[in-house]
Parts: C-alpha cells; structure tokens; sequence
C-alpha cells in the first residue's frame, strides 16, 4: 500500500483537483442558470411546462453521447464536459427550484404585498428562504450526478479521476480503478455533507423547525 501511494499519490491527488474543478464549475454555471430560471417559471407557468420538458429530453440522452456530441462544436478537454456536465446539472436544479417556489403557501405571498412588497422583493425575502430546502436537494442531487458523471469526461480528454479508473481498466490494473473509484465516492458524500451544511445555514430557522 505505501508503495501504491508513494508511485500514485501525487497522480491521484492532481486528478482530484482536476476532477474537482470540472465538476464545481459544471455545477455552479448550473445554478447561476437554473435557479432564476426557475424562479422565473412560475411566474410564467405556459413556458414552465415547455423549458421542463426540454431540459427532460436533455437529461435522457446517455452521458457519453453527449459528451461525444460536444466534440464537433466545443473539441476535446475540459470545456465540452463542462458544459456536458452542466446541461446534466440543470434538470435537478429547475425542477426544484420550480416546484419549492410554486410549493410556498399563497397567503405569505399575500402578506409581503400587504406590506408594500415589491414582486422582487417577495421572491428574495420570503419565498425563496421559504423555498431553499427543496432547491438545496436539487442542488446537492446535481452535485453528486456531476462528480459521478466527470469520471467520462476522461473519454474526451478532459482529466480527472476517470484517467485513473479507465487507466485501470484498460491494462487490469484493480489498485488504479479503486484509486479513481474511492476518491470519486468520497468527493460525491463530501459534497452532499457540505451543501447540507450550507443548506441548514440559508434556511431560516423556522423553516427547519417546522419540518
């Protein structure tokens, strides 16, 4: 074992890195786009069911066809599996930042216009704190579906952690796929823990009592 990480170690840990970058770059272009988009969708409920069966369609195309679609647009390397990993990213995100928006009982809606709220800031002062907890579960089932998924950008040139695996793979090297495999694992629980954490600090804590 020493050996194995005395030979590997600063391999596995610039694949990490490079895993780690395509990965939180992939699903912060996914938030940046498909919270807005979802708070704006409920303000227009005919294109709502439009723009969520699109990003459906997107979703069902499998995971290295897409990746293998972006070459003739966007080459080979780290910019085709972002924008791959990020169009993977957006259906968990809309969805439910859409539905814990339209989820937020009318009446508190009601009470902000009482008070001479504007529509903005009803949206960024009472519905969406009220609505985080369904769109920080969007957000962290994205987070895991993109490092899980960054493993195939290595089939594009891309790096990461899949170099290891596929390595592995290819020459019937089981060290190299369990050193590609348990850093992906790790990563994936570690993200959850802590957009969990981030979770319980944006939601008020009357939100969380009540639940």
């Amino acid at each position: 074992m020493t050996n194995f990480f005395n030979e590997y170690g600063s391999q596995i840990l610039s694949k990490s890195i490079e895993h780690i970058y395509i990965s939180a770059i992939a699903l912060l272009l996914g938030i940046v786009i498909a919270v807005p988009l979802g708070i704006l969708l409920t303000r227009t409920p005919k294109a709502a069911s439009i723009v969520i069966s699109i990003t459906s369609a997107l979703q069902t195309v499998p995971s290295l066809a897409l990746l293998a679609l972006m070459i003739p647009f966007f080459g080979v390397g780290k910019l085709p599996a972002v924008i791959a990993l990020f169009i993977y990213s957006l259906l968990p995100i809309l969805r439910n930042t859409f539905i814990g928006m339209k989820g937020v009982d009318p009446n508190y809606r009601d009470v902000a216009k009482g008070m001479g709220m504007t529509n903005f800031e009803s949206i960024r002062m009472v519905e969406l704190p009220l609505a985080m907890p369904t769109i920080m579960a969007g957000i962290r089932l994205a987070a895991v579906y993109v490092i899980a998924w960054a493993t195939l950008a290595s089939y594009i040139g891309a790096g990461g952690l899949g170099d290891l695996i596929f390595s592995g793979l290819n020459n019937y090297q089981p060290p190299l796929i369990f050193a590609g495999t348990i850093p992906v694992t790790i990563l994936a629980l570690l993200a959850d823990f802590l957009l969990g954490k981030l979770e319980n600090k944006l939601t008020p804590r009357a939100v969380r009592e009540a639940e």
